[in-house]
């Protein structure tokens, strides 16, 4: 019975997460993408005229480990066609360089020290990403494994 108590708190703390995620979801879609101020791990991509999945995590965050393979296979799969995907923790570089040892992420990492750009976006469900074209304007944003590759596949057209 111990365990029945446990998964539902456990889908509960889940479902919470998501429905504070949802709850924001479209906020931002039409508008363009600020100034990203932000420090990186390695060296800053090149992210001008590139379409960008902009996603916020934390390495403590079991929704956001869960995603980070998918954001992985997404980044192999397109990066090829130009798309870019930066991952903004608030984190200190020596929790997330720990964090990789373990779990591999192939994309950018960036720092938003103070949660400036979390701010900005009134991040308060991670993981939250979004979707920005190439022009720089957010066409989607919502929980990052409910981005489908059609919404992918629409910014990387050329017209």
């Amino acid at each position: 019975m111990k365990w029945v108590k446990g998964l539902a708190v456990a889908a509960a703390a889940v479902w919470a997460v998501g429905g504070v995620a949802r709850a924001q979801e479209g906020e931002f879609v039409g508008q363009q993408l600020p100034e990203l101020k932000v420090s990186y791990l390695e060296k800053a991509p090149d992210l001008a005229g590139k379409p960008l999945i902009l996603e916020f995590w934390a390495t403590w965050c079991p929704p956001c480990r869960a995603s980070i393979p998918h954001l992985n296979e997404i980044y192999s799969k397109y990066q090829d066609r130009g798309l870019q995907i930066v991952g903004v923790t608030n984190e200190d570089k020596p929790t997330v360089k720990a964090f990789l040892k373990q779990t591999p992420i192939k994309y950018h990492i960036a720092f938003d020290k103070g949660g400036e750009l979390g701010k900005f976006f009134k991040v308060r469900g991670i993981p939250h990403a979004f979707l920005v074209n190439a022009e720089g304007k957010i066409v989607w944003q919502g929980h990052p494994m409910t981005l489908r590759e059609a919404e992918i596949e629409k910014v990387l057209k050329k017209d």
